[in-house]
């Protein structure tokens, strides 16, 4: 069956086309002109309405424009092969928007596929099931034949998990998956090694759990970020509320989630009206009209798109690297009135395509707070309109705005808002925060936020975790930092509570190394297909070899840079806003980014390229040295390497032949003599670390035994 798009809405393409010639934008990619959604649809015949059911297919054909500025000027009609006229030009599309469309709504051939016998499923399935939040994988250790499985991912909008759904992703893990829980960057839980036999089984438990991985995956709204903090606080409550009700504007309607894993019995807790009134609103031409999927439409978006909401001054969401971000804006009492909205975030690249890039959010404008889904479902369309559908490597919303500015992208949104946005208001410097030990809720109830080496919950410390949140029945949120946060904690669990944490090896932030507090690292091998090198399984060792640095060159114990790894350029782990990022590019090879800083606001530029694991020290020394002798009052290492310039850097480094002689010397702080030192050295070399650190594991783990059950 052949299948055309029809060209743009003509009000819509006027507000383009007014700032085209004025563009500046460094990229220009041809933008992909296609899914217009338009209008009332006229009258259908049985028939064409009959074939455009049965294979999903809801195409816009142009029409004549209307006379009123903010009436549509294009009409979406149903048909099953749309009159092409002679002169027209199919539009070149990817494999996966073909996929989509013959899918009627994300269903087939997933459903044949996940009745077969065989462990795997075939292209077009595995490019779907996506969209139901899994994705297929094998272990890439093994040799010869595939042991395929999958990995499912939930879908919490600002992490939040009830304990019931705690406890019930505890159990799978063990029943069904590899034994572990990962704690997601986008503050979800990933549960690896699913066989597809369970597949059903371990999706129901989770949909009658009241959880979801409904568009945790896929060319369609993301999880929702929000700071994972419970205060009870207008700001925070509203930024989180927020978050939960564009999660649920932006959900699928079609029913194609609940056809597969729960034979159509839908589990959905009540919409609140303001919701459903922004999806089912086509004021504008957003919608799709008497689709299954009003604002999806058959195509869904062209990538991935992911949202952040926050408050002033909380930069734990890392904001500016997505799609969208929102902030609360509060008058002076304190009272939430509107939001700021930043646009065309993205952290994704490809290696050497000079064209791909990781880039920050802008301002766009601010919307009163009754407007908010209105904004966001209008940028949305926007995307969704004349996002690329032709190469998936250019799809991102972040390449729209690049080639077409800021200013023109504005002039689209406002046509489907229905308004001009207001002038973005100032607001304070951002903080990253991340929440972590024990705080006040600010209704007489504690939270505390726990570190988790790379978000992997496993062992002693899951079992522990299980035994504190199911005795005292507590919720838990999951933090963008894949670090985890206990709930409403009585004063009184305080004491025994913070006993079983410690003995599970979670412990207080001050008894952690500060570089493992703001680390971050991609599952990568085994089980990711994209992988090029180590993350998870490498940056352990990595910190270490950064901590022995460290002490080298004579930096304190308690300085610290933000270090992130990844296993390729996709940036699961926002390597781009670290100070020092690790992204592979090669077997035991990464590239090396600097530049980036602690508060998430500064975007890293790459400093090497194909720098092999053994040789990290090579560059690590002189950078950290220079940095200990050469840094200002206060400055970063983020900062220090920007104000040096990469030039310097290099020639740095090129010339590095170790630390000077005279800047050598033996740290005996810790030591009452030398024969003690060099014992401690002795034993230290065993486990490949230095007499120092050693000394100082030891050390905080006496002092953390003395502190167990002792008052914060």
């Amino acid at each position: 069956m052949t299948t055309s798009f029809a060209a743009a809405n003509t009000a819509t393409a006027a507000a383009a086309g007014a700032f085209a010639s004025s563009s500046d934008a460094k990229l220009q990619i041809h933008s992909f002109n296609g899914l217009k959604s338009t209008g009332t649809p006229p009258a259908l015949s049985s028939n064409s309405l009959l074939l455009s059911k049965r294979f999903g297919v809801f195409h816009s054909v142009s029409a004549s424009p209307s006379s009123s500025s903010s009436a549509p000027s294009s009409i979406v009609r149903a048909v099953s092969t749309p009159v092409k006229p002679e002169t027209s030009k199919e539009t070149k599309r990817s494999k996966v928007e073909i996929i989509k469309e013959h899918s009627n709504y994300i269903r087939y051939p997933l459903n044949e596929e996940l009745e077969t016998d065989a462990p795997n499923i075939n292209e077009s399935a595995t490019q779907l099931i996506k969209f139901h939040g899994s994705y297929q994988q094998y272990n890439r250790d093994e040799r010869g034949t595939r042991s395929y499985s999958f990995m499912l991912r939930t879908k919490n909008p600002c992490g939040k998990v009830s304990n019931r759904l705690y406890l019930v992703m505890d159990d799978l893990a063990d029943e069904f998956g590899i034994g572990t829980l990962r704690l997601t960057t986008r503050q979800t839980f990933q549960l690896h090694g699913v066989l597809k036999k369970d597949l059903k089984t371990v999706m129901s438990m989770i949909i009658n759990n009241m959880g979801s991985t409904l568009g945790a995956c896929g060319d369609l709204n993301r999880n929702v970020l929000a700071p994972a903090a419970p205060y009870v606080r207008k700001d925070y409550m509203f930024a989180q509320e927020t978050a939960e009700n564009i999660a649920a504007l932006l959900t699928p309607q079609s029913g194609f989630y609940y056809d597969m894993w729960v034979d159509g019995e839908r589990f959905m807790s009540a919409e609140p009206p303001e919701v459903v009134k922004a999806r089912n609103d086509n004021s504008h031409g957003t919608n799709f009209p008497d689709s299954p999927e009003p604002i999806y439409g058959t195509q869904f978006l062209p990538r991935k798109f992911k949202i952040a909401v926050t408050v002033p001054t909380d930069n734990s969401v890392d904001l500016f690297t997505n799609d969208i971000g929102v902030v609360v804006v509060s008058d002076g009492d304190g009272e939430p009135k509107g939001f700021n909205i930043y646009v065309g975030g993205g952290m994704g690249r490809t290696h050497r395509v000079e064209a791909t890039f990781p880039r920050l959010a802008e301002p766009l404008g601010y919307v009163p707070k009754e407007d908010i889904l209105y904004a966001i479902k209008a940028i949305v369309v926007t995307q969704r309109e004349h996002g690329r559908r032709d190469d998936r490597k250019y799809s991102r919303m972040k390449y729209l705005i690049s080639s077409w500015g800021i200013e023109k992208f504005r002039a689209v949104v406002e046509q489907y808002y229905g308004k001009k946005f207001e002038a973005i208001c100032n607001l304070p410097e951002w903080e990253f925060k991340s929440y972590l030990g024990w705080h006040e809720q600010g209704d007489g109830a504690l939270f505390c936020g726990l570190h988790v080496d790379n978000g992997r919950v496993k062992g002693t410390m899951k079992t522990m975790l299980r035994e504190i949140i199911e005795k005292y029945k507590l919720n838990v949120r999951i933090t963008p930092n894949q670090n985890i946060i206990l709930c409403d904690i009585k004063h009184a669990w305080k004491r025994p509570i913070s006993t079983v944490l410690a003995q599970g090896g979670l412990l207080q932030p001050r008894y952690v190394d500060p570089l493992n507090l703001t680390a971050m690292a991609c599952p990568a091998f085994p089980l990711c297909p994209l992988a090029i090198t180590e993350a998870e399984r490498g940056i352990p060792d990595i910190l270490k070899r950064v901590r022995a640095v460290f002490e080298k060159v004579g930096l304190k114990y308690n300085e610290s840079v933000v270090i992130r790894i990844t296993g390729c350029p996709n940036g699961c782990a926002r390597p781009y806003m670290a100070e020092l990022g690790f992204v592979g590019d090669g077997p035991n090879s990464y590239q090396i980014w600097l530049g980036g800083n602690s508060n998430q606001t500064s975007l890293a530029q790459v400093f090497l390229d194909k720098v092999k694991l053994h040789d990290l020290e090579k560059v690590l020394e002189p950078l950290f040295y220079h940095w200990k002798r050469k840094r200002q009052s206060k400055e970063s290492f983020g900062d220090f390497t920007i104000r040096t310039g990469f030039e310097k850097l290099k020639e740095l480094v090129d010339k590095w032949e170790g630390i000077p002689e005279s800047s050598t010397r033996y740290n005996l702080k810790l030591f009452a003599d030398r024969e003690t030192y060099e014992a401690m050295d002795e034993l230290a070399r065993v486990q490949d670390k230095t007499a120092h650190q050693l000394a100082m594991e030891v050390i905080r783990g006496f002092v953390a035994s003395q502190q167990n059950g002792k008052s914060e």
